[in-house]
């Protein structure tokens, strides 16, 4: 369904919820880069709330900024990179890294991809769009998607989890317009993302139940990487 790709681990609560400040962390301290005010600094904006809504610690988030404003003194640099390729069975994969180390990096993605096949730069990502993903939920019975995502600019919707989530996608550059739109609409907006939508993905269903195993566990290795931010499998649903 184009969402990012969750990992299914049964991992202690504690160690999911660090591994996900750690991510975010990350995330505050590039887009700090642009400055250390929110409001004037959208993407920041935008994994701030984020962070905030997983009740990330104040300390924490206040501390990330900083540092990756250059207010603490502390030297950070984080290299965005993303590397392309199928998991097993031609699943296509774009894996979206963050490091401050490539020498590191690299070298695990090609030992982790070596149960699927590693691609050169542009081989997987012609087939996924880039967008902006937005996961947000009803804030009131009644809450119309449809109408929603008409009303704040959204290109597309489709649900995403039994809960009652939606998905919105946008263009690229409307993600921080959009999300703005979507509270007036009746949605509370839960996350707001740069990604990628696969435009062809394999159908599970073309799969054997070993097949999607393989692909499961294929997947989860790599997510758990330290290096990994986001993973994006042109896998539907």
């Amino acid at each position: 369904m184009g969402a990012q790709w969750k990992a299914k681990g049964k991992e202690l609560a504690a160690n999911a919820k660090g591994k996900l400040f750690g991510k975010l962390a990350k995330e505050i301290m590039v887009a700090a880069r642009a400055g250390a005010d929110p409001a004037s600094n959208s993407r920041l904006r935008l994994v701030v709330e984020q962070a905030r809504k997983v009740s990330m610690p104040k300390d924490t988030l206040d501390r990330a900024i900083k540092k990756g404003a250059g207010l603490s003194g502390e030297s950070v640099h984080f290299e965005h990179v993303i590397y392309e390729g199928f998991a097993p069975h031609q699943v296509p994969v774009m894996v979206e890294c963050l490091t401050d180390n490539l020498n590191r990096t690299a070298p695990e993605m090609r030992v982790l991809f070596r149960k699927g096949q590693l691609g050169t730069s542009g081989s997987v990502a012609w087939d996924f769009d880039h967008v902006g993903m937005i996961e947000a939920e009803p804030a009131a019975a009644g809450a119309d998607a449809e109408v929603a995502a008409i009303e704040a600019g959204a290109q597309d919707f489709e649900p995403h989890g039994d809960d009652g989530t939606v998905l919105f996608l946008t263009d690229a550059a409307d993600l921080d317009l959009v999300s703005r739109a979507l509270p007036a609409q009746g949605f509370t907006v839960l996350s707001a993302k740069l990604g990628y939508k696969p435009k062809n993905p394999v159908d599970p269903a073309n799969l054997s139940a070993a097949q999607l195993e393989e692909v499961e566990a294929f997947l989860a290795a790599i997510d758990a990487n330290d290096d990994v931010q986001n993973l994006f499998v042109g896998l539907a649903g």
